[in-house]
């Protein structure tokens, strides 16, 4: 499945507009997408684990 792929994008994403929107600068701007990938990584990888727990 792609729910992990698909978190990590996304939080990449919106942790990039997050940080420019508050004046943050290249390092600000990467360090918050880099979090916000992780976190929503980590929350695509455990719905993942729950559907898959769920369906067997």
């Amino acid at each position: 499945m792609i729910f992990p792929l698909i978190g990590l994008v996304f939080g990449a994403i919106f942790g990039g507009f997050r940080a420019k929107s508050r004046g943050g600068s290249g390092k600000d701007i990467a360090q918050w997408s880099a979090v916000f990938a992780i976190i929503f990584g980590l929350v695509g990888l455990f719905t993942l684990i729950y559907i898959e727990r769920s369906l067997t």
